[in-house]
């Protein structure tokens, strides 16, 4: 393969599968194949999901090495 040449799908998808068939075995191949992909949380919510959880003292001594 040529450098900054991509190969085509299809024989991406079967080496990727052949990877995984050899290392993983058929079972686990099946099992990684069918992981759903998760939901992405909503930026604005993840960042207030995290900012309800921070223990604010400890992050900002932390941060500005108090």
């Amino acid at each position: 393969m040529k450098h900054g040449q991509y190969i085509k799908e299809e024989k991406l998808l079967k080496k990727g599968i052949d990877v995984l068939m050899e290392k993983l075995g058929p079972v686990e191949t099946n099992r990684f194949l069918s992981i759903p992909p998760q939901k992405r949380m909503e930026s604005l919510k993840r960042h207030h999901k995290w900012q309800s959880q921070l223990e604010k003292k400890a992050f900002f001594n932390k941060v500005c090495g108090v």
